[in-house]
């Protein structure tokens, strides 16, 4: 026990310690993550009516957030499986990243639900009528909470062993690991049904939705961590190899190709069948009856994805400038394309026939942008804290010798 409080000391202290760039980092991330708690307190005292959804568009910025970053948060199955089940040794010394990530991104998406609700009592409801196995929403709550306990068995294990000083055991890691695998899939696909599910809503009505889902987030989250990986190899002594990046660029790759070709899939039985049920569609991309705020944005998505696939598949992205354009492409494209993109335009027209718009309001905007700034700020001391006590820098020994002399 007392070898354990250490490490949490010595966990807590590491995250104040860092250069003037470190510093100036968390500090912004302090005050926009403040300002959107501040924004929060507003939206919890006068409710909703803060923001811009209404009763005809229930969902805005907070789902589609929500909606994203669940797939950001299966993305560290990118990294475990080639390690884990491919035996690729390459990204043996990085996975621990994709782990740290999906935990910040999973308190994120949790945050995001949560004021969603306008009412956060109103989730106590949940628990008292749980209503499994019939209800998605709780096969939801059961897979977001379930994959954010497992990836904070499997990194504080990681690391406390590192900072012991000792080798993992693989009983108490890897049968977790493989579980994580399964789960990763599952959270993106159980949120697919949720949205599949709503028969009222046509534009969600396809099978191919789920695919989709897991195409997009293998794209997003592993061009995340390529970024996370060139900020770590730039400013700490941490070892990040050329074939790691070069094997993240090609997951990235297949799975963006993938992703356009089902993209391409949808266009096509939407448009082509001219079916009753096209409205909505027609309202995301070329807008209806002179409303058409999300045409240019989802048109802008759709040119970042091209650009940023084109660039992965010619050899010009196997230098690393040219790898890091094509990865914020991909992340700005799918943010656009999963979230804004796909839950608006199943709202509009409603079941009426009404066409009503949703454009985000100034205080819905800094609640978004405050919880980003926390999960970034939780990300960063994930990593802060990791990268030395992986490298051996920070341990018990190390510690407990310095106490001695």
């Amino acid at each position: 026990m007392r070898r354990y409080l250490t490490f949490v000391w010595e966990c807590v202290r590491l995250s104040f310690v860092g250069d003037w760039r470190y510093h100036a980092w968390m500090t912004i991330l302090t005050v926009v993550a403040l300002a959107g708690l501040y924004a929060y307190c507003h939206q919890f005292v006068h409710g909703l009516v803060t923001t811009g959804m209404t009763d005809q568009v229930s969902w805005g910025l907070y789902i589609a957030n929500f909606t994203y970053l669940v797939g950001l948060a299966a993305a560290a199955a990118m990294l475990v499986i080639p390690v884990y089940v491919y035996r690729n040794m390459h990204l043996h010394d990085v996975v621990i990243f994709g782990e740290l990530l999906a935990v910040a991104v999973i308190v994120m998406c949790l945050l995001f639900v949560t004021v969603d609700l306008g009412r956060p009592d109103r989730f106590l409801h949940l628990l008292r009528r749980f209503n499994f196995p019939m209800s998605m929403l709780t096969w939801d709550v059961i897979a977001l909470n379930g994959y954010l306990l497992l990836n904070l068995h499997i990194c504080g294990y990681l690391l406390y062993s590192a900072y012991c000083g000792r080798k993992p055991s693989p009983v108490f890691y890897v049968p977790f690991v493989f579980v994580a695998i399964v789960w990763a899939v599952s959270i993106h696909t159980v949120t697919a049904f949720l949205y599949v599910g709503l028969g009222g809503r046509p534009f969600w009505n396809s099978a191919i939705i789920a695919p989709r889902f897991l195409a997009s987030a293998f794209a997003a989250g592993p061009a995340f961590i390529i970024l996370t990986l060139q900020v770590v190899r730039r400013y700490t002594n941490h070892r990040v190899s050329d074939d790691a990046l070069m094997t993240l660029r090609r997951i990235v790759q297949v799975a963006m190709i993938i992703n356009l070709f089902l993209l391409g899939c949808e266009v096509f039985t939407e448009f082509y069948t001219d079916s009753t049920h096209l409205a909505s569609a027609r309202y995301l991309y070329f807008g209806l009856h002179g409303r058409h705020a999300l045409v240019p944005w989802i048109w802008t998505a759709i040119a970042f994805n091209l650009v940023a696939t084109l660039l992965l598949v010619l050899p010009a992205s196997r230098g690393l400038r040219w790898l890091n354009v094509a990865g914020v492409l991909a992340i700005v494209a799918i943010w656009i394309e999963k979230g804004m993109g796909l839950i608006v335009p199943a709202f509009v027209p409603t079941p009426l026939g009404e066409v009503v718009e949703y454009r985000p309001t100034g205080h819905e905007i800094m609640v978004c942008l405050g919880i980003w700034a926390f999960g970034l700020l939780l990300y960063t001391i994930f990593v802060r804290i990791s990268v030395p006590v992986l490298a051996g820098d920070v341990s018990y020994a190390r510690r407990h010798g310095r106490a001695a002399t």
